[in-house]
């Protein structure tokens, strides 16, 4: 099979043509027809992530349909279309896994990180990761659903009941749960980059009730403010647009240093969270979310050989939405 292989950090990907894996205990083979391009991949291939699997396949916003299955698996499963997504296994026996927080288990498996991801024809998957998907979104569409979409919709979950919320960075993931938010009557304020005059106007036209730069003040307090953009300056950016009380979530895997900020702004029992990876609970919620909702997936394809320029284009923000590897079959 084609694969697109990190060997070293910090240098582009390797188009190399190797083994198709076969599907071990409780693992399905999945052909690969799309898998989306995430900003975590960029942080694995630029060295910010500690202790990668070398060489490794990147990519974990998966999309594809099981041609295979290993033993303990059942056998009907052949044929369905599947996603994957980053958290690819767990030990299941930990006090993490028995309280539903297999996001937190030490002995816990990234797909594209340490196990073989989604830049390929061909990847094997547990079985237990591999989540039935909405019929309503094609696979270019549903394959950022599987990271920006949980991971967004982990970190809304931890915003509460938040009526006014702040969105920090608006790509991939804020795009998706901006609409989950709205959908459920929730007001919606998007913070891009200065100058980002299509990011703002994109975020309008979802519904956002305003759009303006991440230095700018909203027009109205925050209940809370999920962090996507990997800015560490944004969190006392943010705690200074909240109400008392209110909770400011920072969803990614890696973001620059916090500088230091004034108590004040954190006084008022504000709160700061962050979101570590996801758990199967939130596969399901919000799958089943997503076929309730009609999602705007607003992806752009590429080639599985143009991966570089996919990745070139999530770092200098040159695309709106997400970025997605399509492999024709």
């Amino acid at each position: 099979m084609q694969a697109m292989v990190l060997e070293a950090l910090r240098q582009p990907l390797q188009r190399v043509e190797r083994a198709r894996p076969s599907p071990g205990d409780g693992e399905v083979l999945v052909a690969v027809r799309a898998c989306g391009v995430c900003r975590t991949d960029l942080h694995l291939v630029d060295g910010e992530l500690p202790d990668p699997r070398l060489p490794v396949v990147p990519g974990h916003e998966i999309v594809g349909t099981i041609t295979a299955c290993g033993e303990g698996v059942d056998e009907k499963r052949r044929g369905e279309r599947v996603g994957i997504p980053w958290l690819g296994g767990a030990c299941g026996h930990c006090e993490y896994c028995l309280t539903g927080r297999e996001n937190l288990c030490a002995q816990a498996r990234f797909t594209g990180y340490q196990i073989d991801g989604g830049y390929a024809e061909y990847v094997a998957a547990d079985a237990r990761f591999a989540f039935a998907l909405p019929e309503r979104y094609g696979d270019l569409e549903a394959a950022p659903l599987l990271c920006a979409g949980l991971i967004g919709y982990r970190a809304y979950r931890i915003a509460g009941d938040a009526r006014r919320l702040g969105i920090y960075g608006f790509g991939a993931a804020a795009h998706l749960i901006a609409q989950v938010a709205i959908a459920q009557g929730r007001e919606v304020f998007a913070f891009t980059r200065r100058g980002d005059s299509e990011g703002q106007a994109f975020a309008r036209r979802l519904g956002a009730a305003w759009a303006g730069a991440s230095d700018e003040g909203p027009p109205a307090l925050l209940d809370a403010a999920l962090i996507f953009a990997p800015v560490g300056a944004l969190v006392p950016a943010a705690l200074a647009a909240l109400v008392r009380g209110g909770t400011v979530v920072c969803a990614g895997i890696h973001m620059s240093d916090i500088p230091s900020f004034p108590y004040r702004l954190l006084w008022g029992e504000r709160t700061v969270r962050s979101v570590a990876n996801l758990t199967r609970r939130d596969g399901a919620e919000f799958l089943a979310l997503a076929a309730t909702i009609p999602l705007e997936v607003h992806a752009h394809p590429y080639a599985l050989a143009d991966a570089n320029a996919a990745l070139d284009d999530v770092r200098t923000g040159r695309i709106t939405g997400a970025a997605v590897l399509t492999i024709a079959r």
